[in-house]
Formats: C-alpha cells, structure tokens, sequence
C-alpha cells in the first residue's frame, strides 16, 4: 500500500485558512497547533504557515496583554485579493504603456534604414573604411620608433644623461682632490682605491 502523500505548502495554508474562515475566531498559536493536525497540518509546521499567511497579509495578528493572537475573516482575504487585482492591473497597464513606447522608438529607429541596395552598398563602404583603419592603425605601431615627437624625446633623454654623466665626472675629480689635499700621504692607498670601484686613469669628461 503507498504511503500518503503530505500537504503541499499551499494546501496547508489553505487548510490553516479554512480553520480562520469556519469559526470566524480569534487563536492562539498553541490553539492552531492543536487544530491544524486535524485539517492534516502537523503541529510543528503550523507556526511557518501561519507566519507565512501573517508575511502575505492573509491573516492578521496582534498582541493583547501578553499572548499574541491570529485573525482572519473571509472579507480580509476578499479585500486582499482585490488590492493584489488592482496592483496587477496597474503594473498590466504600465507594462503595456512602456510596450507601445518601445514599439514607436523602434520604428522611428528602422527609419530611414529599410533594406536595399543603396543601404547594403553604404554598409559594405563602411566596413572597408574600418578595415583600411585598422590595417593603418597598425602600420603606424611599427613606425613607432620613427615617430618625431619619440625621437624628440629620445634625444631630450640622451642630453640629460650626457649632462648628468659630465655632473658625476666632475664631482669624482673635486673628490680626488680633495682626498690628494688633506691626505697626500695616502696617495697610493687612493690611487688603489680609485681602481677598485672603477675609476681609471682616463676618466674623462664626456665630449
């Protein structure tokens, strides 16, 4: 024999409604739990339907003193219905207002851009340009090297290390004499010294 098959989440708030709209009371939450297994509604799942139906604004709920008690009438749900009926009919029109207006922008777009052979003729022309574009485009990165405003700055460059070079030779030669000044005794401990970190005889400004 199968086993029977449980409720449905919508079956049981259906069921949890039926208790509201049948008696027309006010419950509790320990009442429901009671009452919802005999519309086939286990106790444990009875708080999430009820919330569930709380969160949809099926059932109303509020707390008198400390207990907190659970209310639904059938003109509730009535008047629910209709408020969700006319927000939908609502959204409907302004769905089918933004429609027309996308229709009428796209074919105020389509203008002027009918299929035919002078259109296919400016289309083919038009992917030509950016094809030579794109081949000219990349012919230029290979003369990129060439490029006078590259080569300029090249040449700035070259001048500023030439500079700076001559600024370091000069400042090597007021160190050595400064050294052969105030230490003439070591003259030969520098002149070692000197070739050690690379400082040849014909050092020299550069021309």
């Amino acid at each position: 024999m199968s086993k029977k098959r449980g409720l449905s989440l919508e079956e049981k708030r259906e069921q949890i409604l039926r208790i509201f709209y049948e008696s027309q009371d006010f419950f509790l939450l320990r009442e429901l739990e009671k009452l919802g297994p005999k519309k086939g509604v286990i106790s444990q799942s009875v708080k999430d339907v009820v919330q569930s139906l709380v969160d949809d604004d099926l059932v109303s709920k509020d707390k008198i003193g400390s207990s907190i008690y659970f209310w639904s009438l059938p003109s509730c749900a009535g008047n629910q219905l209709r408020n969700s009926y006319s927000k939908l009919e609502s959204d409907l029109a302004s769905s089918k207002k933004n429609l027309g207006e996308l229709v009428e922008q796209r074919d105020n777009l389509k203008k002027g851009r009918e299929d035919s052979d002078e259109r296919e003729v400016a289309l083919e022309e038009l992917k030509a340009i950016e094809l030579k574009h794109s081949m000219l485009k990349d012919e230029m990165g290979l003369y990129a090297d060439n490029d006078p405003a590259a080569l300029e700055a090249m040449k700035n460059a070259i001048e500023v290390a030439h500079s700076a070079a001559n600024r370091w030779t000069e400042n090597i030669f007021i160190l050595q004499h400064w050294c052969s000044s105030n230490f003439p005794e070591a003259k030969e401990q520098l002149e070692h010294m000197y070739k050690e970190v690379g400082i040849s005889d014909d050092l020299d400004y550069l021309q």
